[in-house]
This record gives structure tokens, sequence and C-alpha cells, in this order.
């Protein structure tokens, strides 16, 4: 059983920044892909971005490139993204969550989510 816990959600104004944690446990942590996503209210879970095994390998939606970045620390099993240039549309419900593989096909283990909500 894998276990994350997110972290670091809140409110802010528009063009703030916002550093999000999450804690994993259950398993060794650096053999296995993480990833963030978000749910805004009334659409559907996407995928914000995502960090392979080792962090040699990151994807990230279109609509945050530039301004959002993933990183892991193995050895405090954690995995963080720092948002900056926060806009409204960036509210949202994020998640974490843990692959079952080191690149990221398969999330299959999710934390309960951290609100951030960017004020105009």
């Amino acid at each position: 059983q894998v276990q994350v816990v997110e972290s670091g959600g809140g409110l802010v104004q528009t063009g703030g920044s916002l550093r999000l944690s999450c804690a994993a446990s259950g398993r060794t942590f650096s053999r296995y892909a993480m990833g963030w996503f978000r749910q805004a209210p009334g659409k559907e879970r996407e995928v914000v971005a995502t960090v392979s095994w080792n962090g040699g390998s990151t994807y990230y939606t279109d609509s945050v490139k530039g301004r959002f970045t993933i990183s892991r620390d193995n050895a405090k099993n954690t995995v963080y993204l720092q948002m900056n240039s926060l806009k409204p549309e960036d509210t949202a419900v994020y998640y974490c969550a843990a692959s079952r593989d080191s690149y990221g096909r398969s999330f299959g283990f999710w934390g309960n989510g951290t609100l951030v909500t960017v004020s105009s």
C-alpha cells in the first residue's frame, strides 16, 4: 500500500506563488514516477506535471509551462510543485499521485488533495 499526502495549498492573489509538497510512504519512492493533477469546479481532473523516477524526465501540460516546476527529493520521499505567476484559472484541488511504474504510465495511488485558490 502506498500513501501520499499533499500540503501547501491556500489562497493567493493573481501573480503570486505557492509550493505544493507531497510526501509518499509505503514503498521505495525512488523507483516510481510521481505526478500532480488538478480538478477545477465542474471540470474533469487533468494532469498538471509528472516526473520520472530519477527526475530526469518531466512533463507539463501546456497551460502551466514556464510557470510551474515539478521536482523530487528521493532522500526525503517528497515531490514538489512550484507554482509561479498564478492565474485565477489555476484554481483547483491539486492531487499528488504515485505511478505504478518508473515513467508515469499508470498512476494508481492518490492523495486527498489540497485546495489552491487564486483570487483576481
